[in-house]
């Protein structure tokens, strides 16, 4: 097996370090006292749901799921 190339690799750790600024960030904006590990967690289990991120932040277990109103278009066949 190949080795990984020095380009993938500093690929890599910039996407972690992007990754680790934006849940910081989103720690600071939060009024919820979340560790950073629920946080990561939370938002994956979250990914595909439809939520205000900012009003999820403040109260994750209060928010029902919402649904966006006329912004998907129908298929014609």
């Amino acid at each position: 097996m190949k080795p990984s190339s020095e380009n993938a690799v500093n690929v890599q750790i910039w996407t972690a370090l992007i990754a680790m600024l934006l849940l910081k960030y989103l720690l600071l904006k939060s009024s919820w006292t979340w560790s950073l590990s629920n946080l990561a967690a939370m938002l994956r289990f979250n990914l595909l749901s439809y939520r205000d991120l900012w009003a999820w932040l403040d109260k994750p277990f209060e928010i029902p799921i919402t649904v966006p109103q006329g912004e998907q278009l129908m298929l014609l066949g």
